[in-house]
């Protein structure tokens, strides 16, 4: 079937925006890495200070919070670390600053959501917390997305998550040809994102009682490429007990997560050609300048670790099927409207326009190929208010509702799942940003205004502050509890929660999104 192809296509839409000559990348951090320089040495006064396994770390309180940033969570993976998996990072004497977040991971440069960097020294996390550190509060260990090539877990400020009463561990985590290096010359480095990703794991069950947090009680939250690394935690024996329930926000593990041994050599063949170590590839590899990788690596892959390994025996649709999957609750969902904003990013691009009527029918045939007659019968363009919106509906139900649907009842089968669609109209549009010519709704990314203070997005308009609350304390009480508000979804169900301001109900998923059609295609 068509849809079976990753469907994790931010970072198109994000260059597209991030062409505009008015807009800019989000620009680098100012602070320097946490490990250049002595901030251990500082006098603890002012802050809050917590003991960790590595040593004592200074945060602030700020806004009803305690916040924590730059924690090493494992030593600097360089030198001849590079592409090693990750180590426990040294203990540090006195008492470590925690008021500045780590250097981003090495990712290239152009994309408002990422963040420029050449650092490989940035394996760091950072914790929220409530003030008050009364009881075992739970915690959510978020994922940010990004493709897996961009980003950083600073850029997703998690104050309204700490204070609805979970402790909020985000990090960074390593990117792109440093984090997912497919050359069989370099061993074990082909999932190598994914296994800082349980490092992290394995420091929050170590710590998280240090911050008020109950270490048995450890949900997994993740977005586009963040919630395809949980679909890999999901599948990974190494994850198996590091968390106790998950959160899988726009990716399907029915066809994401993963990648063939062959589709990852051919990548690294491609860049170990390309910067010239086709001899002694591995010790070549370690000695070139992050730059030159990346720049060899380019801005538009589609990281994944790879199937077939220790790291991750069955790809993530597979161990669903099969039930050999790490099993915890699962909050699963989808946004109603995800490619509105790839269609935009296209129309708001350099040269770009809207799509005009006459475009609809071709564009159609190239993205549906044989199937393309049977998709413009069924979504004609009389039935949308334009073009964008009609291709915008027709990709969003093949790439997005689908698989997403496939996958929840994978999960139903095997362990309790709760299922769910934003489907908010009024959403916030990109900071910085003209008006697009058609309303952007529920697009990816859209329902992280909600959550976090993330500066991509221009604020959320104050008469939405009820329903943002909801979410919060829908997604909170999850991580409290593994239930909703509405039922346990089950193996054969076609409704789902569809969550908005002005509805919070089932809806009939299957028939909204056609989804018998997209599976009797292809």
């Amino acid at each position: 079937m068509r849809h079976t192809r990753s469907v994790s296509r931010w970072s198109v839409t994000a260059l597209a925006l991030s062409a505009l000559a008015f807009g800019t990348a989000a620009a680098p951090s100012s602070a320097p890495p946490a490990s250049a320089t002595a901030a251990h040495e500082r006098p603890a006064g002012g802050g809050t200070v917590v003991t960790t396994t590595g040593g004592a770390v200074r945060g602030a309180a700020e806004a009803g919070v305690r916040a924590f940033q730059g924690i090493p969570y494992a030593a600097p993976p360089v030198g001849k670390r590079r592409w090693a998996p990750p180590k426990p990072a040294a203990r540090w004497p006195g008492v470590r600053d925690a008021t500045r977040p780590g250097a981003p991971c090495a990712q290239p440069k152009g994309l408002p959501i990422g963040v420029p960097s050449e650092s490989e020294d940035c394996l760091y996390l950072n914790v929220t917390a409530p003030a008050a550190s009364d009881g075992e509060r739970p915690v959510i260990v978020w994922i940010h997305g990004g493709s897996l090539m961009y980003g950083t877990g600073d850029m997703y400020g998690p104050r309204r998550l700490a204070a609805e009463g979970a402790v909020v561990v985000s990090m960074n985590y390593r990117l792109g040809i440093m984090g997912f290096q497919g050359s069989p010359a370099v061993e074990g480095a082909e999932g190598l994102g994914l296994e800082d990703q349980q490092a992290v794991l394995r420091w929050v069950r170590a710590n998280a009682a240090s911050f008020g947090g109950d270490a048995g009680n450890v949900t997994l939250m993740g977005q586009s490429g963040g919630g395809y690394s949980v679909c890999g935690h999901l599948a990974s024996p190494g994850s198996a007990g590091l968390f106790d329930r998950a959160v899988l926000q726009s990716a399907p593990c029915a066809t994401g997560g993963s990648r063939t041994r062959a589709e990852a050599r051919a990548e690294a063949e491609r860049v170990t050609e390309k910067v010239g170590c086709e001899r002694h590839t591995a010790a070549c590899l370690r000695r070139k300048p992050v730059a030159e990788l990346l720049d060899a690596y380019g801005a538009f892959n589609e990281p994944r670790p790879v199937a077939g390994t220790d790291l991750m025996p069955l790809a993530p649709a597979e161990a669903l099927r099969t039930g050999r999957f790490n099993r915890v609750p699962v909050l699963i969902g989808v946004n109603r409207d995800e490619e509105r904003g790839r269609v935009l990013g296209r129309e708001l691009a350099p040269g770009g326009a809207p799509m005009r009527p006459e475009e609809y029918e071709p564009a159609v045939r190239a993205e549906f190929g044989p199937d393309a007659d049977a998709v413009l019968e069924r979504y004609p363009l009389s039935a949308h208010g334009s073009a964008g919106e009609a291709l915008a509906a027709a990709l969003t139900d093949a790439e997005w509702a689908t698989p997403t649907l496939d996958t929840a009842r994978l999960l139903a089968k095997w362990t309790p799942t709760r299922m769910y669609e934003f489907a908010e109209d009024d959403t916030p549009w990109f900071n910085g940003y003209p008006g697009p010519s058609f309303a952007p709704r529920a697009q990816h990314m859209a329902e992280l205004a909600y959550f976090f203070d993330l500066a991509l997005f221009e604020d959320v308009r104050p008469e939405q502050e009820p329903f943002r609350d909801r979410l919060l304390r829908t997604w909170v009480g999850f991580a409290g509890s593994g239930r909703t508000d509405w039922p346990r979804f089950r193996e054969g169900d076609r409704h789902v929660q569809s969550l908005s301001a002005e509805r919070w109900d089932r809806a009939d998923f299957a028939r909204d999104h056609r989804y018998a059609f997209w599976k009797s295609v292809g």
